[in-house]
């Protein structure tokens, strides 16, 4: 089975978001996830400065510049950030303190950086004032989603008739605890015939029955799974980065804060997606759709 992933934070030992990222790193993640069926994905570069943001953006361009692989696998970027939450549990992975509002100079910066390269855009819909940036976006041919974000229902709608179109790992990205039905997540599932919904499909950021019953709200055809794959995804237990972050990965290979608050990021594969929706029940052409079909159809990806 083939895969496409519009959420890799990094692979088999490489993380994008270093500063020393090298086109021959770039090259061994990429050749891990062709081994692993993973023949298209979006790098993901999160929250930092938007110097060190830019600097990160520049280096995945240029790798795919200098190498076939790289440039065979690399379908483009996924910018995750700076415009999020900065609320505790909303925010979670992403460096607080350079978290921002919204603006399309500072965009546009980023996707200058990214040298067309850009597919997607994650920010906040309440961080976006008047949803300038989202609107600017979407006019760009760029897919704005939403995520690590607390937007009322009338803040959705607004965003999603600015252009917003898609929501980033529905379930996480926000607090443990939730008001019970007005809720990020609720919101969300109450909007599905409007956005496309993505999963991260590890089984550990959602549980499984959990995962399904999402799906059953969402509806199959509105949905997709996501790895959030950072450098431990195919490498074992071991110390890995995420940006900022040093990571002692265990032998349950589940990515934690070091206090243990939160994740930070997965350390899964397209084929252990596969075997948690097949766990759930669903079969190879529901598999595909969510895998392949559907995160290239979001992207217009041919």
């Amino acid at each position: 089975m083939s895969y496409f992933d519009l959420q890799v934070n990094g692979y088999a030992g490489i993380d994008f978001n270093s500063d020393a990222l090298t086109t021959e790193q770039a090259r061994v993640a990429c050749e891990a996830m062709l081994e692993d069926g993973t023949t298209g994905a979006l790098a993901t570069v999160i929250t930092d400065s938007m110097e060190g943001m830019k600097g990160k953006l520049r280096r995945l361009v240029r790798a795919r510049e200098e190498d076939e692989v790289v440039r065979k696998v690399l379908a483009g970027l996924h910018i995750e950030g700076p415009f999020l939450n900065q609320s505790d549990g909303f925010i979670g992975a992403h460096p607080r303190d350079w978290a921002r509002p919204a603006t399309v100079d500072a965009m546009k910066e980023l996707l200058e950086a990214a040298a067309g390269l850009t597919r997607i855009v994650t920010l906040a819909p309440e961080c976006d004032e008047g949803y300038a940036t989202t609107r600017f976006l979407a006019g760009e041919g760029i897919v704005v989603s939403a995520g690590h974000c607390d937007p009322t229902l009338d803040q959705l709608r607004a965003a999603i008739d600015a252009g917003l179109s898609m929501f980033t790992h529905l379930g996480n990205g926000c607090p443990l605890q939730l008001q019970r039905h007005d809720n990020i997540v609720e919101r969300v599932l109450s909007l599905s015939e409007d956005l496309w919904i993505c999963f991260i499909g590890d089984g550990v950021h959602v549980p499984p029955f959990a995962l399904r019953n999402y799906l059953r709200a969402a509806g199959i055809e509105r949905s997709l799974m996501v790895t959030d794959a950072i450098s431990a995804a195919r490498a074992g237990p071991g110390k890995y980065t995420l940006a900022g972050w040093d990571l002692e990965i265990g032998e349950d290979m589940i990515a934690r804060a070091p206090d243990g608050a939160h994740f930070v990021g997965s350390t899964t594969t397209m084929p252990g997606v596969t075997g948690i929706l097949r766990g759930i029940g669903l079969e190879n052409g529901e598999i595909a759709d969510l895998c392949w079909k559907r995160p290239r159809e979001v992207i217009g990806y041919s």
